[in-house]
């Protein structure tokens, strides 16, 4: 073996292993609460890893364009098999290198260039990729949108419908990155079909919750349905696509070769490894849990005098408006960060301040969840987010606040065997 082949990583490039050590220590010690993130098992965390991340593997199993791809066959047959028993499913892509890659392949497989995609506003808890401006969905097709109502801050489908009555888009898709509610996917699959449209869904947010049985499930309903293999799935940051037989060709080849070479063949294994974690009894515990701790952490937070949008959850997180308090949602980041505590800032439905000043926060309780953290730890944080809240220009109530996080953390080890000792800077 060579000196380059048997190098560690700390000897070969210690400057990317201290960060790696870092990283470890910052998600060991803190409360990750940004809803679109969650950790994975150690057996993900290996296949992830693993030598298959040398094997290129263009084209299906079976049907490759290189030669030495029967180990690679195995593990792509086995996420496909596991995804279509997971949610039952006719046919599944498992290819796609992130849920926006997904997206781009569905529409690419059902749209031409210059079709309308009708999705919901960015604004109103949509995402980037149905059909914002500076998204390629944006670029590529001609877009329109529906809204939340104001009274509820929910879908309005009567808008829904009137405005695909109106604009006759060739794509309904539904989903978002902060819409806390369930979706009606029956009423939207009326609307797409009485507008012609194909009805595209992505769950990226809640596939956990779907495979899971705590949240229903729209791959009945869509034509395609979309998702991220990562949050509250608990698999590797990447994509996939799930459709019934009418449209498995089409979506196989905007996937290869219309999107995206040869798949991640490691990425795949590290799915593969997800979905049969997610197809044992204790993930439906695991999501149900996090609908329960969401709602218990909603509810503190409002007992608490903060205004959650839409009144509360049905999924996995929360948006909460931080600016009836007179609080920047970027100011609120920012705090909270210091406390050990992380969430993203978050424009609300209708808001008046800018993206990177909004109004809200986005919080959610895969990732803690994840730890083993039930009703009391959330009840616990929702206290903490307030008193941070409180203090955010009080460094040293918020350094107080980060030493009872670190605690609480402390009490859930997280890959405890990996855990690194607080970094001495030099």
């Amino acid at each position: 073996m060579t000196e380059r082949m048997s190098l560690s990583l700390a000897q070969a490039d210690p400057v990317v292993a201290d960060a790696i050590d870092k990283e470890t220590f910052r998600q060991h010690e803190g409360l990750e609460m940004i809803a679109s993130e969650n950790f994975v098992s150690e057996a993900v965390l290996e296949a992830a890893g693993s030598i298959f991340t040398n094997k290129y593997a263009e084209g299906y199993p079976g049907r490759r364009y290189y030669g030495g791809c029967e180990y690679a066959d195995v593990v792509e047959n086995l996420a496909r098999d596991r995804a279509r028993q997971l949610f039952n499913a006719e046919h599944v892509n498992v290819q796609p290198h992130s849920g926006s890659q997904a997206n781009a392949a569905a529409y690419s497989a059902v749209l031409k260039a210059g079709d309308t995609i009708l999705g919901l506003d960015l604004a109103h808890g949509g995402h980037l990729t149905h059909g914002h401006k500076l998204s390629f969905s944006g670029k590529l097709y001609r877009t329109t949108f529906y809204h939340v109502r104001r009274d509820t801050e929910q879908i309005d489908y009567d808008e829904m419908e009137a405005t695909a009555l109106r604009e006759k888009p060739n794509v309904l898709i539904g989903g978002g990155s902060a819409y806390p509610r369930l979706w009606d996917f029956a009423r939207m699959r009326q609307i797409a079909d009485k507008v012609g449209a194909t009805f595209v869904f992505d769950m990226a947010h809640i596939a956990g919750l779907v495979a899971g049985g705590a949240h229903p499930s729209p791959v009945p309903h869509a034509h395609i349905t979309t998702t991220t293999t990562h949050k509250t799935l608990r698999g590797p940051r990447s994509g996939m696509i799930l459709c019934g037989p009418a449209l498995a060709a089409a979506v196989d080849k905007a996937v290869f070769p219309g999107q995206q070479g040869g798949p991640l063949v490691h990425i795949v294994a590290a799915k593969a490894v997800a979905f049969g974690e997610a197809l044992r009894p204790e993930f439906r515990t695991y999501a149900a849990q996090v609908v329960a701790n969401a709602k218990v952490l909603g509810q503190g937070l409002a007992d608490a005098g903060y205004r959650i949008i839409s009144g509360g959850t049905d999924n996995h997180l929360l948006l909460v408006d931080v600016f009836q308090k007179g609080i920047l949602g970027s100011e609120a980041e920012l705090a909270l960060g210091k406390a050990g505590i992380t969430v993203n800032k978050n424009s609300i439905p209708w808001d008046t301040n800018p993206p990177l000043k909004p109004s809200g926060i986005r919080v959610g309780t895969p990732a803690l969840t994840t730890r083993g953290m039930k009703e009391p730890e959330m009840r616990l944080i929702a206290a903490w987010i307030v008193k941070a809240l409180d203090q955010r220009n009080d460094d040293e109530g918020l350094e107080k606040i980060r030493g009872e996080v670190a605690e609480l953390a402390e009490q859930f080890p997280l890959y405890a065997w990996r855990r690194a000792p607080a970094p001495v800077e030099a």
